[in-house]
């Protein structure tokens, strides 16, 4: 049986055409391009939190075996159109009872509309890779994280982070600088898992991310100048056209977790396991 699922969009449609521009896809494109590799013969449809367009009836999100949100760059920790657009949505999508997963901002949405609270990071952004993500005692048995060690990176790339879990959220995962790396909520009739980091995303896709935040790594002092940046990108490009390139892992200090693009997407597979097991 193939699946139906729904991916979620929470760019804006310029915030879309800037990524498109970038790496030739905006967020929810990307998503469904990972997710269309990992589930063969998936039916996938779209729709948009944000930008004002129709969005699907609490019945109609019944009708999907699972729903996805991608990352952008929306900020749920400000009171904006936008922010409150995307929390109403995953409240309906709460309230179908159809499973959902989200990576990064997608993880906040859901925080925020089961009544938890995100804030920006108190230290610099996290950008390129999240280092040193650790189960808690939860996140060790919990099947979103079947497959992963005790401790691994992750591609990432986030200026905010969740502050207050809502009530029926399980932290599963933390780094030292980011208290909320995976969890699960349950709210209303529905459950969500989530993940602050982004396993749909290649190395390329990150090179090309640290490119798009140029000013933002220099005004946080993350790096000297644009030629430091590109130097950077460029051997994470290398990396991608060619895994086998153990130097430049080595040099930059990530292994098979994100190499590996099985290991990657570890998460996503999970979810899809979840979501065979009920269809």
């Amino acid at each position: 049986m193939s699946l139906h699922l729904l991916i979620v969009a929470s760019e804006t449609p310029d915030q879309a055409e800037a990524r498109r521009q970038s790496v030739g896809a905006a967020s929810h494109e990307t998503y469904a391009s990972t997710v269309r590799s990992l589930a063969e013969g998936a039916s996938i449809d779209f729709a948009s939190c944000v930008d004002g367009s129709r969005t699907p009836s609490i019945p109609e999100l019944r009708r999907y075996d699972g729903i996805f949100f991608a990352g952008s760059p929306i900020q749920m920790h400000e009171d904006t159109g936008e922010s409150r657009s995307a929390a109403r949505f995953a409240t309906d999508v709460f309230e179908s009872g159809t499973p959902a997963f989200g990576s990064c901002a997608g993880l906040q949405i859901a925080a925020v509309a089961a009544g938890g609270t995100c804030k920006p990071r108190e230290t610099m952004m996290e950008a390129g890779f999240a280092r040193g993500i650790t189960a808690t005692e939860a996140g060790r048995d919990h099947p979103l994280l079947q497959g992963r060690p005790i401790v691994w990176d992750a591609p990432a790339m986030h200026f905010s982070v969740i502050d207050t879990m809502p009530e029926g959220g399980v932290v599963l995962a933390r780094t030292k600088s980011t208290p909320i790396e995976a969890a699960e909520i349950r709210s209303q009739n529905g459950i969500f898992w989530g993940v602050q980091y982004h396993p749909e995303l290649t190395i390329g896709e990150i090179a090309a991310s640290l490119r798009r935040q140029t000013d933002d790594l220099i005004a946080q002092d993350m790096a000297r100048d644009r030629v430091a940046i590109e130097f950077y990108a460029a051997l994470l490009d290398e990396l991608h056209d060619d895994a086998t390139r153990r130097d430049i892992a080595w040099r930059i200090g990530i292994d098979d977790e994100i190499i590996d693009e099985k290991k990657r997407t570890s998460e996503l597979r999970s979810f899809l396991r979840l979501l065979e097991r009920r269809a």
